[in-house]
C-alpha cells in the first residue's frame, strides 16, 4: 500500500471520529435543553425559512419517515407548525415558531460556548481549520469524480 493510500485511510479514520465526538457533545448539550440531536437538527433544517419534511429529509441525509416523527413530535411541544404548501396540498410546509427559534438560539449559544473552549483547548488556528477543510474538499470532488 502506498504511502498517500495509508495517509489517506488514517485520516478518514480521523475524520470519523471526530464526527462521533462532536455527535456525542452534541448530544449532551441538546439534553442540558431537554432536546436531542435530531430535534436540534431539524430546527436548524427549518430556521432558514418554511420546508416540506421531504426537503428537510433530503437536507439532513435522512429518511423523510424519521424526520417526520421529529416534527410531528416538535409540532406537539410548540416548536413548528405545519402550514399549507401553496405548491403541494399533501406536503405542508414546517415552520419554526417564535419557540422554536428561542430553543434553537439557547442550544446555538450553548454548542458556540462549547466549541470555542475546545478549539482554545486543542489550540487549532483558523488558518489550520481553513487547511483541513481545503484538503477536505478536495478530496470529497476527487471522489464524487470516481462515481461518474
Amino acid at each position: 500500500m502506498s504511502d498517500e493510500l495509508t495517509a489517506y485511510r488514517l485520516l478518514i479514520a480521523d475524520v470519523y471520529e471526530l464526527a462521533g465526538e462532536s455527535r456525542r457533545s452534541s448530544e449532551v448539550l441538546a439534553r442540558r435543553q431537554g432536546h436531542t440531536t435530531a430535534r436540534w437538527h431539524v430546527l436548524s433544517v427549518v430556521s432558514d425559512g418554511p420546508r416540506t419534511v421531504a426537503s428537510a429529509a433530503r437536507r439532513l441525509g435522512l429518511a423523510r419517515q424519521s424526520v417526520q416523527r421529529v416534527v410531528d413530535d416538535l409540532a406537539r411541544a410548540g416548536q413548528v407548525v405545519l402550514a399549507p404548501n401553496p405548491d403541494h396540498a399533501r406536503a405542508p410546509l414546517v415552520v419554526l415558531t417564535d419557540t422554536g427559534r428561542d430553543t434553537l438560539g439557547a442550544l446555538v449559544a450553548e454548542s458556540d460556548a462549547d466549541r470555542t473552549e475546545a478549539l482554545r483547548s486543542a489550540g487549532v488556528t483558523l488558518s489550520e481549520m481553513d487547511q483541513a477543510r481545503a484538503v477536505l474538499r478536495r478530496l470529497v470532488l476527487g471522489l464524487r469524480r470516481t462515481e461518474s
